[in-house]
Order: C-alpha cells, then structure tokens, then sequence
C-alpha cells in the first residue's frame, strides 16, 4: 500500500523520512478552525481525520497520515504566529506558564475504510522570560509557521524550564511512537 502524508509541513515530512518507507505528500485543503465549545484536543482530533480524509479521494489503496496540534494553555490556544509581532506576543504570554500542546494523528486506510486515531498531549514548562530573549530567539529562529513559536528541536529548547510526554516527536508535530504502532496494525514491517 502507499503511504501517504497528508501535510505540506516540512516538520511533519523530516520525521516521517526516519521511518525510512517511501512516501508521497498530499495537501489538505481544510478550514482549521476550531468549533464552538470544542476542546483543544478535540479540535486537534478532529483536524487529524479531516487533513487524513481530505486527500483519501486521491489514492485509492493507501494508508493516509493526518496529523494536527493544538496548543493551550487554559482557555488561550496558540496556532502559528504569522508574524514576528504575533510570535512575540505569544511567547510573552506562555513565559513562566506551562502550555500543553495537544498532537493528533490518524491513519486512515483507503482499502478498508478503518481510521485510527490517537491523541499525544506534551506538557511544556516555559521559564520566564524577558523582552530581549524573545525578541533574540524569534529574531534567530523565525518561528512564524510554529504553533506556539517555539521549536523544541532547535533554539527554542533553551525557552524551556521542561517538557513532558510519551513521544518527543509529538512536539515537533509527529507522534513516531503511536505512528509506528498504527502502521504495524496496518501489516507493515518496522524496522
């Protein structure tokens, strides 16, 4: 079967290249929007299956990665910041706070219809920080297509007091450890 990754986030890409099985990139035209009343885990739940059956369509014997995260800290979400006034304002208000970043992912098989989902939330401890690390560390980094702005697998880690969940990976945007386990229920062989 092919696999399919539908996701244009070069994040998502550079995790999935470790399982080392070819892959192809399909683009999920979706509104990702959260709905009214809708926790942020259900939101990111629910954009996993939408991006994943946005694309099945397109393949007709595949297995479709959908893959979202949503990041809150009690009522406030940060998606991705945009611009450098966003991502500034963002990280001033998770300094000192911990935000937990909620990642989804789905894997959906086109020949059987059957969709596993799973959710992996990651607890992230942010120091205080002040004005100029902010403005240094987006100045460096650029974390404009983040959620959160911050990126964990770079500069960003030194924003952090500590992180906390099952899979590293998650943070970045995609949860190796529940993939792996989806695609050997799937029947494929890993490693």
């Amino acid at each position: 079967m092919k696999l399919v990754l539908a996701s244009t986030s070069a994040y998502r890409r550079e995790l999935l290249q470790r399982f080392d099985l070819p892959f192809d990139v399909a683009r999920p035209d979706i509104d990702e929007s959260p709905l009214a009343g809708e926790s942020p885990r259900a939101t990111a739940e629910r954009l996993a299956v939408e991006k994943a059956r946005a694309v099945a369509g397109r393949f007709d014997d595949a297995l479709i990665i959908g893959s979202d995260q949503v990041a809150a800290m009690g009522e406030a979400r940060f998606g991705k910041p945009g611009t450098v006034e966003r991502a500034v304002a963002q990280l001033t208000q998770m300094s000192g706070n911990t935000v937990v970043f909620h990642t989804a992912l789905a894997l959906l098989n086109t020949r059987s219809g059957r969709v596993q989902v799973e959710v992996v939330p990651t607890e992230v401890r942010f120091r205080t920080l002040s004005e100029a690390e902010i403005v240094r560390y987006v100045d460096k980094e650029r974390p404009l297509d983040c959620a959160g702005s911050a990126k964990s697998e770079g500069l960003g880690i030194t924003l952090l007091d500590a992180l906390s969940g099952d899979d590293p990976n998650a943070l970045v945007g995609l949860p190796l450890i529940a993939l792996a386990r989806m695609l050997r229920n799937e029947g494929i062989a890993l490693p």
